[in-house]
């Protein structure tokens, strides 16, 4: 009989994974922190395509390395005059797609945006508020998972993830809570760092569930084989992804004295 605790090690080692590539990218800063993540970007639009129509992988080829070249473009001047770039990845796929138009257009403009905003927090705000991020979503992960197994009960949306509980879900937001705690005890912040914290458990939460309405949709386990035993980039950093999407309509609609600002 399977256990509850079947998937355990792959977990663990996909957190530590995504600690430590996170962890030396964000200290390193710059120039490495700017290619990491539009290294990780390009692979995720790549696996993204590659979910809806596995073979046409020149296709997915040509468009991971687009968006490379588009947000590192971005980057680069990060202005109104090149913000439609965002849509060139998105579109040309949608066009070229047979089915999920909608969904990959949706998705890759996600990808886009929370990639970069995630090199525009690193240059804003420094090393210590992209650490606060990634602990967040390693918090809801992980409390949510132990909470889940241990406790089971209601799920939290079965048609789309039929593992998650209403009991992991209410323990990420604990656990994400805890961290903007911590945070605030030991930094300047304001205690609003808490229930922000909360806020963005449930973003990375919906990011999770968004990526496996995709999976479902497609029939595909992971997305893809890049990580022995673990899946992909975006199996592993989907909750990201809807972190950082957040976190910077967040940015633009408010002003938050005394967390990043």
């Amino acid at each position: 009989m399977a256990s509850n605790w079947d998937d355990l090690s792959d977990r663990t080692m996909s957190a530590a994974v995504m600690v430590v590539i996170g962890a030396s990218a964000d200290y390193a800063g710059g120039l490495w922190f700017q290619m990491t993540v539009v290294f990780a970007t390009a692979v995720m639009i790549w696996e993204l395509w590659s979910m809806i129509a596995p073979s046409r992988t020149t296709a997915a080829a040509l468009l991971a390395a687009l968006s490379a070249a588009v947000l590192s473009a971005q980057l680069a001047e990060p202005n109104a005059r090149v913000v439609l770039l965002f849509l060139v990845v998105p579109v040309l796929g949608a066009v070229l797609l047979k089915k999920l138009q909608a969904a990959f257009a949706l998705y890759a403009l996600v990808i886009m945006v929370a990639g970069f905003a995630l090199v525009q927090f690193r240059n804003d705000f420094g090393a210590l508020w992209i650490l606060w991020l990634l602990l967040v979503v390693i918090a809801s992960d992980v409390l949510g998972y132990f909470a889940g197994r241990t406790f089971g009960g209601p799920k939290f949306w079965p048609a789309i993830s039929p593992k998650k509980t209403w009991s992991g879900t209410i323990a990420g937001w604990v656990g994400a809570g805890c961290v903007g705690l911590l945070f605030a005890m030991l930094t300047d912040a304001s205690m609003i760092l808490v229930p922000l914290s909360m806020l963005l458990s449930f973003a990375g939460q919906l990011g999770d569930i968004a990526e496996s309405a995709i999976k479902r949709r497609t029939g595909i386990k992971d997305s893809s084989t890049l990580i022995p035993g673990h899946g992909g980039l975006l199996d592993r950093f989907d909750a990201l992804l809807g972190v950082a999407l957040v976190m910077f309509i967040v940015t633009l609609l408010f002003s938050l004295p005394g967390v990043v600002f």
